[in-house]
Order: C-alpha cells, then sequence, then structure tokens
C-alpha cells in the first residue's frame, strides 16, 4: 500500500477486488459519475506479473483511448509460420497501421492512474479474502500481504479478479465445464539484427511440431525486445510436455538462443464456452474473466474485460440509484456486446488446439492456411483473428476447422 492512498474507508458504495484492465476500467467508469470506489489488488506493483499477449486491432485502441504511452509497438503485417517449414505472410494494403502490442504492465498502471483522478481509492498489496451480507449491502474482509486484516463494508462487490474467480468461485458443471489454457511468456533483449525480422507483424507458430495442442507467437516491443510466447488448451486425456523447455527449444529454432531473457511470466485461462454462469450473486457482481469474456481461440482477454465493464458500468450505477432490478439485464447484455461469434470461436477453440497434435491435424491446418493466403489480405485476417468473421469464408473454413475434412 503506497502512502498516496492512505488507509481504507470503512464504507463505499462499491468496492472491487482486482485492478486488471475490467477492474480498473469500471472504477474510472463509476468514479466519474460520482460513485465512492474502493479498488484493490494483491500486487504491490502493476506492472509486475504481467502476462499478456497484449495485440489489439487498432480500432480497439482507438475505442478504449488508449494513450501512446502503453503502446509498445503497431504492426502492419501478419506473419504465420508451420505447420512445418511453411512459411506465410500478409501485409496491410496501404502499409498502415492494423494494430498495436501493448506493454500490459503500463497499461494496467495507466488505467489505475486513470481512476485515482477519476476519484477511486486504489489500495495494492491486498486481496479480498471473505465476504457477509449486511443490512444494505455487505462486508468485506481485506488482508495486506503483511497479513493484516481490515473490514470494509459497501453497497456492492464486484469480483475482477480474473479466472481465480477468488469471490464468485467456479461455476457448477451444470453451466458447463471450464475450458482450461496455460501460458508462458519470455521477454527477450536482441540485437537490432535479431529485432528487425520480427518488427512490424504479429508472427504466430502454428502446428504439433511448434506447439502441439496451442501455439506459439513473437510480438515485436520496443526496438530491441521481443516477447515470444506459447499457449495451449489443456487436455485431460494425454500428457502434455512442459512449457518452459518447449520455450528453450523454439529459441534454438527461431536462431534466438543468444537472446538475454529479461522476464519471465505466466499465466492461466479458465472460461466456459457458453457463459450461462451466474454473473451475480446477492450483492456480489463479476465482471471481465471471472464470467468467462476470455476468449480462447485466440488468448484474448484485455478487450472483451474493458468491454464488460462498460456493460455493468450503467447498471450497476441505476441500482445503486434505487433500481437493482436493472442489474438482471446484464447477462444478457454482455452476450449481446460479446456475440454469437465469439461463443463460436470458443467451440472452434476446443476442436482446433486439443485437435492439433498429429500430422493430420497439421494437413487440415495447411489447407486452411493455404486458403486464407490465396485469398485473404491481412485486413481479412485481421477481421477473421480479432472479429471471428468465419461466415464470410463460409464452407472454405469452418469444415477445416470443425474437423470434417
Amino acid at each position: 500500500m503506497s502512502e498516496r492512498e492512505g488507509l481504507a474507508p470503512a464504507c463505499v458504495d462499491v468496492l472491487i477486488a482486482g485492478a486488471g484492465p475490467a477492474g480498473a476500467e469500471l472504477a474510472r467508469l463509476l468514479a466519474e459519475a460520482g460513485t465512492s470506489v474502493l479498488l484493490v489488488d494483491p500486487l504491490t506493483d502493476l506492472r509486475r506479473a504481467a502476462f499478456s499477449s497484449a495485440a489489439l486491432p487498432l480500432a480497439a485502441v482507438e475505442h478504449f483511448g488508449l494513450p501512446a504511452s502503453v503502446v509498445a509497438s503497431q504492426w502492419s503485417r501478419w506473419l504465420l509460420l508451420g505447420p512445418g517449414l511453411q512459411r506465410r505472410e500478409w501485409s496491410s494494403s496501404q502499409q498502415q497501421p492494423l494494430g498495436a502490442v501493448l506493454d500490459f504492465g503500463s497499461l494496467r498502471q495507466w488505467l489505475a492512474d486513470q481512476a485515482v483522478a477519476a476519484g477511486v481509492q486504489v489500495q495494492l498489496g491486498w486481496r479480498a479474502e471473505r465476504m457477509e451480507p449486511v443490512a444494505e449491502g455487505i462486508r468485506t474482509q481485506l488482508r495486506s500481504v503483511t497479513g493484516e486484516r481490515r473490514w470494509v463494508q459497501s453497497q456492492w462487490l464486484v469480483d475482477a479478479t480474473g479466472q481465480q474467480r477468488a469471490l464468485l468461485g467456479d461455476p457448477s458443471p451444470a453451466h458447463g465445464p471450464l475450458v482450461r489454457g496455460v501460458g508462458v511468456e519470455w521477454l527477450l533483449q536482441v540485437d537490432p539484427e535479431q529485432w528487425q525480422p520480427w518488427a512490424d507483424r504479429l508472427s504466430f507458430l502454428m502446428g504439433s511440431t511448434w506447439v502441439p495442442q496451442g501455439y506459439g507467437w513473437v510480438f515485436p516491443m520496443q526496438p530491441g525486445v521481443l516477447k515470444l510466447g506459447v499457449c495451449r488448451l489443456l487436455d485431460p486425456d494425454r500428457s502434455q510436455p512442459a512449457l518452459n523447455p518447449l520455450l528453450a527449444g523454439l529459441l534454438q529454432r527461431l536462431g534466438l538462443s543468444q537472446a538475454q531473457v529479461l522476464d519471465r511470466h505466466g499465466g492461466l485461462i479458465r472460461s466456459t464456452v457458453r457463459r450461462r454462469e451466474p454473473h451475480q450473486r446477492g450483492r456480489l457482481l463479476g465482471l471481465g474473466d471471472a464470467v468467462s469474456t476470455a476468449n480462447l481461440l485466440g488468448g484474448e482477454g484485455i478487450r472483451h474485460a474493458m468491454a464488460s465493464s462498460r456493460v455493468l458500468a450503467p447498471l450497476l450505477l441505476k441500482a445503486l440509484q434505487g433500481s437493482p432490478l436493472a442489474l438482471r439485464r446484464y447477462p444478457r447484455a454482455l452476450r449481446r456486446t460479446l456475440g454469437w461469434r465469439w461463443t463460436l470461436s470458443g467451440r472452434l477453440a476446443r476442436r482446433t488446439w486439443l485437435g492439433l497434435r498429429d500430422a493430420r491435424a497439421d494437413h487440415r491446418l495447411e489447407q486452411l492456411l493455404t486458403g486464407l493466403h490465396s485469398q485473404a489480405s491481412a485486413e481479412d485476417l485481421s477481421a477473421l483473428l480479432f472479429h471471428y468473421r468465419f461466415e464470410r469464408y463460409g464452407l472454405r473454413v469452418l469444415p477445416y476447422l470443425l474437423g470434417w475434412h
């Protein structure tokens, strides 16, 4: 807890647990409307443990008003390596940026600073540990990194702790299984000559000989810095190799074995596909990854988490003004915002990544990529991978993704 943040107030309108993109964005929106908000996070430094590939389309950067200070680089090309030795590249038709790679730690810090400027009280190094209902609200016990405990009373409590679901808990299997993914990412310092081939593009490593049942990526950060990562879905039916040795092998294969590793971090994705789990339990509300907004196909979380904040904020403000039934619209409004393609992409993720484990699957993937390379532009690929525009490709794409051919 920093000195400027002081002691936690005994009573606030809204307590938000988790200062990630979802929690910090919601806190700012509520505070700007005159709500008293306490935002807590177990991290003592929001720039730490910054696991996220953090690639966004340019429209999302503009939509959320993200500043240049959180953008590590921009990209205008796609590079897909695999299956096997195949290499395919797409370039923007106008050589204009299609998107950005964010510095996720800087993004979290900027969002928290924006929240503080709006009047939010932010306390770092504290986690929400337990809760109990009280008259006209809810009481939450906070615990600091030093073991100190403190109770805070609020009208509403928001679980924005991500896939941990620290307060909501995991959904019942009746609401659909939690599909789990795990990722590891290394931040690399490289020579300018090694950085340049990866600059201005998002590069993905695909196929069972690269990352079985998953995919890898190389994204440019600031000049001389690269992110190398791997992500895969967990398969309960077979053993899977450890990710860190896999990353070390990719360093050798990509000619980056001499790179200095500046940081190693990892994280989990746990999401239901149909998103039918409860979003509310009494005065407790779920937000972002805590209600399965992470997308399994591309391992995306930032855009969807921040979008969930913009869905919840006006409904929660109505509840604070005396209309708690407004929150009943939250799950449906969020599903409508994410769209039907979001659900389809989750189903495709299970089929695509879990099935990508042998030469037969590689052959299906190669047929798909060959078709896309001959008929799709870089802009089309962005629409497919970021906005899930599967239907524009019709039978050229879906049979392969669904494993029909």
